[in-house]
């Protein structure tokens, strides 16, 4: 792709107009984490996103909003899906999994990294490293339980 189109390529394709949306819907099994997170993250990369949003923020936040979707929200029920819809351009991605869960308090859910109760636990830092990782992280109703988790590139 090119950056910028002078007019000499009319094929050429300005990646600062470029909008690329994306919805998909799995099943409720952990198989199909890292097929999403590749695609996602195929995206941002389409779109000049950094080594470090590439590597570490999208994929750790987009699996772990994805665990806890098929996990903790669909408690792995083979009739249950799990909803993601993907938005990026050159200003932000906004990521939102949605599951058929009864929902929960983002607020009371997130436990700190250093809880003296999950100090030993593999689990209860889902929420924790989303913060972490991105700009905004929201829950609401929309037909079921959603997570919205924003990235912007600045």
């Amino acid at each position: 792709m090119t950056q910028s189109n002078n007019g000499s390529d009319p094929a050429a394709v300005q990646l600062d107009a470029l909008r690329v949306a994306l919805e998909l819907e799995i099943p409720s099994d952990v198989r199909y984490i890292e097929r999403i997170v590749a695609v996602v993250t195929r995206q941002c990369a389409d779109l000049d996103y950094s080594p470090r949003h590439l590597h570490l923020n999208v994929p750790v936040a987009l699996s772990e909003a994805l665990s806890n979707a098929i996990l903790r929200g669909n408690r792995e029920q083979a009739d249950r899906a799990v909803r993601v819809r993907s938005v990026a351009d050159r200003e932000e991605l906004i990521l939102e999994v949605a599951d058929q869960g009864e929902g929960f308090d983002l607020d009371a859910c997130t436990n700190e990294a250093d809880d003296p109760g999950f100090l030993e636990r593999e689990d209860g830092r889902g929420l924790f490293l989303m913060r972490k990782l991105m700009n905004r992280v929201e829950r609401f109703d929309d037909h079921g339980n959603v997570v919205r988790l924003t990235l912007r590139r600045a």
